[in-house]
């Protein structure tokens, strides 16, 4: 597949990144040489100075026999420009645009395939706070991923020591498999996609595919369920802030908002209703114990700066905060920041690189999760009639050592397969994969299932 990428900032980055170790052909356009040389430097794709609302520069770089095009500048006018050329250039090919202005947004005709034809709008803001509002759901959770609309929910969570899950084998799980199934073990730097045969152990991360319906009893069932988070604070009154204030101001929670600028306070204090504003230095220890933040159930860390933010969690936790989600900007800073001890963190931009992903892989995709650093993905598809998957008993259906089913859903039926499961077809199916695997699953299903 041909990728256009214009802007090399962090979406851009790693985006091009990722695509590059799939072998993709991939062009970066940016007007900054110092990115341009950083892009030359680090990463095998082909880079391009120059300004991609250019239609020299999009012919240059081969726009007519593209396949995606993801405007990812940190210009809303520059991208929409973009992809408004693209479709002039090249009107097959998908086109994603970032945009964070919220009157862009409401107006939704703008994008339709009469006037832009863009197929994806990416507003980073607003994912993040989906993002923290699921995690919010599910008390513990150190990621919470949904498919199929919500109705099936992949979660991760941190084993203890003295959970009653460490030391267990999968295969001891039976009991529960109709409730959940265990997808993937993050196990320091390593991902395994798991069998029967291998044990849960303290310290790893496990991604749990389950029901929504029945989350509640299935953790229960494992002493995971945490009392509701009903007092939390907020660091940061930034546009993201600002946006997880209001979604929580109805909620009728303990909230609280902290920031130094008085402007944005005073702005805050006349908008919200429940939450209460205060204007001060979240990284001062003394405010953050005067706020009682070792009381708090969640602290959630959204200024600007991430090494502030870091900061910030570190201590609210060092004061007794039950939980702390912590925002990083930098992608490569990600596994770096999650090992000195915070609960969650997360990252404006990986929202966005999980939704295109979606259109990078070919056929029926109807959605993509990297997990943990991106050594493995969880992809929602459909089966088709003509596949050798369905009508199958899974257990003599050839998966490729590093890849499993997790979840089946039919109509409203959501199902966790075991070996005697059968798939049907036009079955959505939730698959669990290494990287590594990937073409071979796209070898084995392309033709048959149309999966990618």
């Amino acid at each position: 597949m041909r990728v256009i990428i214009i802007g090399a900032g962090e979406v851009g980055y790693h985006i091009a990144k990722k695509l590059s170790e799939e072998n993709q052909e991939v062009v970066l356009i940016d007007q900054d040489p110092a990115k341009i040389r950083r892009i030359n430097e680090n990463l095998d794709v082909q880079s391009f100075l120059g300004s991609g609302t250019s239609p020299h520069a999009l012919r240059s770089v081969g726009i007519e026999e593209a396949e995606l095009l993801v405007a990812a500048t940190d210009s809303d006018e520059a991208n929409l420009i973009a992809c408004l050329l693209a479709r002039n250039l090249n009107r097959h090919m998908v086109k994603v645009a970032r945009v964070r202005n919220r009157e862009y947004l409401q107006e939704q005709s703008l994008f339709s395939k009469d006037l832009l034809g863009v197929d994806l709008l990416i507003n980073t803001r607003d994912m993040m706070v989906e993002t923290i509002l699921g995690l919010m759901e599910v008390p513990g959770a150190s990621e919470v991923i949904d498919f199929v609309g919500g109705k099936v929910k992949m979660v991760s969570f941190l084993i203890s020591g003295d959970s009653p899950l460490a030391g267990k084998k999968l295969s001891d799980l039976k009991a529960y498999e109709g409730n959940l199934l265990v997808g993937a073990i993050v196990r320091g730097h390593k991902i395994v996609i798991p069998s029967g045969r291998d044990t849960i152990q303290p310290h790893d991360l496990v991604y749990f595919v389950m029901k929504k319906t029945e989350m509640g009893d299935s953790l229960a069932q494992f002493n995971m369920a945490n009392r509701p988070m009903k007092n939390i604070i907020i660091v940061g009154a930034g546009e993201t802030g600002m946006a997880i204030a209001k979604a929580l101001d109805e909620r009728r929670l303990n909230v609280k908002i902290i920031d130094q600028d008085g402007e944005r306070c005073k702005k805050l204090a006349g908008i919200l209703k429940r939450v209460i504003v205060i204007r001060g230095d979240g990284a001062d220890r003394d405010l953050l114990r005067e706020e009682n933040a070792g009381a708090m159930d969640l602290i959630i860390a959204v200024t600007g700066d991430e090494e502030s933010n870091v900061l910030i969690s570190l201590l609210a936790k060092e004061l007794g905060a039950r939980r702390s989600i912590t925002r990083v900007s930098k992608l490569s800073y990600m596994s770096v920041v999650s090992a000195v001890g915070l609960d969650t963190v997360i990252n404006p931009r990986m929202a966005a690189v999980r939704a295109i992903l979606q259109y990078i892989r070919r056929g029926r995709i109807l959605s993509v999760a990297p997990l943990r650093e991106e050594q493995a993905e969880a992809i929602e598809a459909e089966a088709l009639e003509t596949s050798d998957i369905v009508n199958t008993p899974l257990c003599r259906v050839n998966f490729p050592p590093g890849a499993i089913l997790g979840a089946i859903v039919r109509g409203e039926e959501i199902i966790i397969p075991q070996g005697d499961t059968i798939v049907l077809p036009h079955d959505r199916i939730i698959i669990f994969a290494l990287q590594q695997v990937l073409p071979k699953l796209e070898e084995l299903l392309t033709v048959k299932l149309e999966y990618f």
